[in-house]
């Protein structure tokens, strides 16, 4: 499986931004890319870095909508997979939320962010509701993919429960600011969660200077063993690609060992705790 990372930078126009998002997947197939994935709410400014107005909820789309028909007559028409990020309404409610779509432009589903953060500049609990759609893993013409939408990246239980949902890769869309985290462990992390949980981990992130933000950029892959196998530049638009072999997932030590020597029984208690 060979996927792309598109590290693109946000305008307030979103029309321009989307039509920018069709260049970025024309290109990455163009060079062999069969599954593509997008940074956290790619095709917009990050509203969450202000608090939430009635004027900024209204800009919340439908799934299907506007963005889902372009972008799934454009898988269709290239014969890739894209997971893209979008700020989502269905109803009363508005979501972080990614949908996938496979080769002939179905939708397989929407993964919505599960756990919703508050703190300076990511005030996202009044944008979010909680996902509703577990932690969804697409069956897709190259492989099983899931998708941890930024802040669920930090729950291993959400990372767990992609795994033994049958995940070969990750995607994790983001929008991760420069300096928001210290060294190391902005990698460390999904290291971690691809060599226990067997499968590859591949960040998005948001690139680019807003209002109350900087972007950092820094896409990355990790393979199933925790080593990065690739890396985007800070601060650069760009497409990161990454050949992937998927033999690896199924002769990793967590495919091998951990996940077979799972005692579930035990953690159902605790969990509930």
């Amino acid at each position: 499986m060979k996927i792309a990372l598109i590290q693109q930078q946000a305008t307030p126009d979103r029309e321009a931004n989307r039509a920018q998002g069709v260049e970025a997947v024309k290109e990455a197939a163009a060079q062999g890319a069969q599954v593509i994935c997008f940074a956290e709410l790619a095709f917009d400014p990050f509203y969450p870095q202000e608090k939430a107005t009635d004027d900024k909820l209204s800009l919340a789309e439908t799934i299907p909508g506007s963005t889902t028909e372009s972008f799934s007559v454009l898988a269709a028409k290239l014969g890739v997979v894209l997971v893209l990020n979008v700020f989502e309404r269905d109803g009363e409610r508005t979501y972080d939320s990614s949908p996938v779509i496979d080769t002939d432009g179905t939708m397989l589903g929407v993964t919505r962010m599960v756990h919703i953060t508050e703190y300076a500049c990511f005030h996202e609990q009044g944008y979010y509701a909680p996902g509703n759609n577990g932690a969804p893993v697409y069956d897709t013409a190259f492989g099983k993919i899931g998708v941890a939408i930024c802040y669920d990246r930090h729950y291993p239980e959400y990372m767990r429960a992609l795994a033994l949902n049958g995940a070969d890769v990750v995607f994790i869309p983001q929008a991760g600011a420069v300096g928001e985290w210290p060294d190391g462990l902005y990698e460390a992390e999904m290291q971690v969660a691809a060599f226990q949980n067997g499968y590859f981990t591949a960040l998005c992130n948001r690139v680019g200077k807003e209002p109350k933000l900087t972007f950092a950029g820094e896409s990355f892959v990790c393979d199933p063993a925790g080593k990065v196998i690739a890396r985007a530049g800070q601060g650069t638009e760009e497409i990161l690609f990454c050949d992937l072999n998927l033999d690896e997932v199924r002769e990793s030590h967590a495919r091998q060992l951990f996940l077979r020597d799972r005692r579930p029984e035990l953690y159902a208690e605790w969990l509930a705790r």
